[in-house]
């Protein structure tokens, strides 16, 4: 039998790419976006709790409710937010599930989706899987400021959704009340739908205020806005996210929901939800990462990157222009197997690969992983 792909051109993700090169040569992995260090010891003692309670079996389908009601109080004291858990959240198997489904709910073969490059690499393949076409809008460095007037007339009466990511991944960049506005204004005028990926709303810094579709009406009536407990609670492998929708939305995702996932691990949710009861759980996340931040740039003054800006998300860019002029994907290979460190080159999150000499770090890793990199890298 002749299988026709509905992905023809899509193979291993450069994070897998990258993270087995750095195995391969005992690369220190600052490559693929997870936590080298444990989640809290009272989360894991709350799971152990639920685990020996008996909590083994299915959950609702939307969620536990215990967990939906703590995030609904989440979204009104963090975001004013007025949110019903029973209509508006949905438990996810992380938050590129959440993603999938949102997208797969609403877009029919020959919608356009709007995506922002450099783009999370899951968002044009999921559009594609549906019938969709993705239009990509590249932005550039250094600032990677969206042009609201281009997105403007790349509408077309085709165009369904726009997808956005702040704090962004890879670029570490955070929209703004502007950007939101001007989001809002295309929306309406247009009749699309957003599709706003918040996965590390809590990790942003310098003391800016998340800019969430949830404080936007105008946008909260349109969108489906994703998260994820693996940032929020450094877990990335219990794979549990969520996702916000008004109701119709909402009873359209549950749809496709119950079908390819149904219910999500049943003794993570109640430790979650009963985790999650203190703020200060989340709320002291910018000042964790933000030291990690600053520490890795201090550590990194040594080398010959310059390193770029970064807003929010565990990512921070390097230009690495006056080092070599290697394009940006052999070089990270280079970087990795000759100088043992592993790094993420920008140019797969663009659908026209541009090749600027930009790599992508993750600094969600110990002091001690950070300053053993950036030592590696002064040999430079």
């Amino acid at each position: 039998m002749i299988l026709e792909s509905k992905l023809p051109d899509v193979g291993t993700t450069i994070f897998s790419v990258m993270s087995r090169l750095a195995q391969e040569h005992s690369a220190i992995n600052l490559s693929q976006g997870f936590p080298n260090f444990d989640c809290d010891p009272a989360l894991k003692a709350l799971v152990i709790k639920h685990l020996e309670a008996g909590r083994n079996q299915y959950a609702p389908m939307p969620g536990v409710p215990a967990l939906r009601q703590v995030l609904a109080e989440k979204a009104r004291a963090t975001y004013g937010a007025d949110l019903d858990p029973e209509a508006h959240i949905t438990i996810t198997a992380g938050a590129t599930q959440a993603i999938y489904t949102a997208i797969a709910t609403v877009v029919h073969p020959g919608d356009e989706v709007i995506l922002f490059d450099p783009a999370y690499d899951c968002y044009a393949p999921s559009v594609r899987s549906c019938g969709g076409i993705p239009v990509a809008i590249p932005l550039h460095a250094p600032d990677f400021t969206i042009d609201w007037d281009q997105v403007a007339q790349r509408i077309t009466p085709k165009t369904k959704l726009v997808v956005i990511n702040t704090p962004h991944n890879p670029l570490g960049k955070v929209l703004t009340d502007h950007d939101l506005r001007q989001l809002e204004v295309l929306v309406r005028q247009n009749d699309l739908l957003v599709l706003s990926d918040e996965v590390y709303e809590h990790i942003i810094f310098d003391g800016r205020q998340h800019a969430s579709v949830l404080r936007v009406p105008g946008l909260r009536q349109r969108a489906f806005v994703t998260y994820s407990f693996g940032k929020m609670c450094h877990t990335t492998g219990w794979k549990v996210g969520y996702c916000i929708a008004p109701e119709a939305l909402t009873a359209e995702f549950r749809k496709l929901h119950q079908f390819n996932v149904f219910s999500v691990n049943t003794p993570m949710q109640h430790a979650l939800a009963e985790y999650l009861q203190d703020p200060d759980t989340y709320l002291g996340l910018p000042a964790f990462f933000q030291a990690k931040r600053d520490h890795f740039v201090r550590a990194m003054e040594a080398t010959p990157f310059r390193m770029l800006a970064c807003e929010g998300s565990y990512f921070i860019l390097a230009d690495y222009s006056d080092i070599s002029d290697l394009d940006d994907l052999a070089f990270a290979r280079w970087l990795t197997e000759e100088h043992g460190v592993a790094t993420i080159p920008l140019s797969p999150f663009y659908a026209e690969k541009i090749s600027q000499p930009v790599v992508r770090f993750c600094f969600a890793k110990t002091e001690a992983t950070l300053d053993e990199a950036a030592e590696r890298l002064r040999q430079l």
